[in-house]
């Protein structure tokens, strides 16, 4: 007997899920108890130099006809044609695995409903984090915690292109460029650096540390980090801190939820955090702090990810569904978070003056840390005590 699977879009991800799956197939058929085999691929292209070539097919119906497949991996990306496939292959009892962001932060909950309703799985463990595992330790391992805050750096592109600035000493525009020609970034990298990869992410982990509660990804307000220079970078350094760009989710009854660039102090794990890496930081009530932390992104990397959950959807019984509410509920309006910021002014002292309500500590000659402060009364308290500028502060 075989478990017989379909790979829909043979991409970086998908070309990665079949060699995965092909130079680990003993170990796998002794985990699983049966071979998985890859029975078709699905793409609008042909592959004649691939290996795999002999499998792949432009025919949809091909796939979604064929009674044997139990499984479909779904790395075409975007929300489109994968939106439709995703609940072809749900709707006809076919499990699907997928690493694609954008559409399990889009279209979550009513995928997810479609599997539950059709006693099939919608997993989607490589859709955050790359080769990190994060989702399923959210749901099984720290199961029995209330998860209390996620801090994350989630997008490998930017942590690459901030190291660059920070160890090379690059600005944004040749650190982007070389980005690109490392094959980190995209010709069009405006999901990386201006924060919407890292807020669909964070729309991810948000809602399953909401405990379903869906916080969707246009809720989320995001900052990329296209405006840091090389100036920040040097005074991020002067102060014992460097520049991430930052996933953050707090619980509360209208819990917070925001991407933007920090100044991250030595004493936090995610400062060591660089290159294309990936961390996240998640804290549970019971458990105190845990960080995952490995590569971000990759053809392999990811696979690995996407394939444990093949192996889970062969395994598992459905209840693997895990409900998301239909309708997003309300989080705190950014502008009514109180964070932690740094201040950069000539005079500190007109910033303390200025910030006299909140509490106050003096990191440098110029560097005033502020806690505590809601964003909408920033721009004033900048503006009153004079100040070059501010920035999230996490320690």
């Amino acid at each position: 007997m075989a478990i017989n699977i379909a790979i829909l879009g043979f991409g970086t991800v998908g070309s990665g899920v079949a060699e995965t799956l092909d130079i680990n197939k003993d170990v796998i058929a002794k985990r699983v108890g049966e071979e998985i085999i890859v029975k078709h691929i699905l793409d609008v292209r042909e592959f004649p130099e691939s290996r795999f070539a002999d499998l792949v097919t432009l025919d949809a119906d091909e796939v979604f006809t064929d009674k044997d497949i139990k499984i479909a991996v779904e790395t075409i990306g975007g929300a489109r044609i994968a939106y439709e496939y995703t609940k072809r292959a749900l709707s006809s009892g076919i499990s699907v695995v997928t690493s694609n962001k954008e559409l399990v932060s889009t279209k979550g909950p009513e995928l997810i409903e479609i599997a539950k309703n059709n006693n099939c799985c919608y997993l989607f463990e490589a859709a955050v984090g790359g080769g990190i595992p994060i989702i399923r330790p959210l749901y099984k391992c720290l199961a029995a915690n209330k998860i209390t805050k996620i801090a994350g750096i989630v997008n490998g592109t930017t942590n690459y292109i901030l190291s660059q600035m920070k160890d090379e000493g690059l600005d944004f525009v040749t650190a982007l460029k070389q980005a690109q020609e490392n094959g980190f970034a995209e010709a069009n990298p405006s999901a990386d650096i201006d924060g919407i990869d890292a807020q669909r992410k964070l729309s991810i982990l948000s809602t399953i540390a909401n405990d379903g509660d869906y916080i969707a990804p246009e809720q989320i307000s995001a900052e990329g980090i296209s405006a840091i220079t090389t100036d920040d970078m040097a005074f991020a350094a002067s102060i014992g801190c460097d520049i991430k760009l930052i996933a953050l989710y707090e619980a509360g009854e209208k819990p917070v939820a925001y991407v933007a660039p920090a100044l991250v102090d030595k004493s936090n794990l995610l400062y060591n955090v660089n290159g294309v890496f990936n961390a996240i930081m998640v804290d549970g009530n019971s458990l105190g702090q845990a960080m995952f932390y490995g590569q971000g992104a990759g053809t392999l990397p990811t696979a690995s990810a996407v394939c444990g959950d093949i192996l889970e959807a062969a395994v598992s019984e459905p209840y693997e569904n895990r409900d998301w509410t239909k309708e997003s509920v309300e989080i705190t309006p950014y502008d009514e978070i109180a964070a932690d910021i740094v201040i950069r002014a000539d005079v500190p002292a007109k910033v303390i003056g200025a910030a006299e309500a909140y509490e106050c500590e003096v990191l440098s000659d110029e560097a005033i840390l502020v806690k505590g402060i809601r964003h909408k009364d920033i721009a004033a308290l900048v503006s009153e005590a004079g100040a070059k500028s501010w920035m999230h502060y996490l320690k």
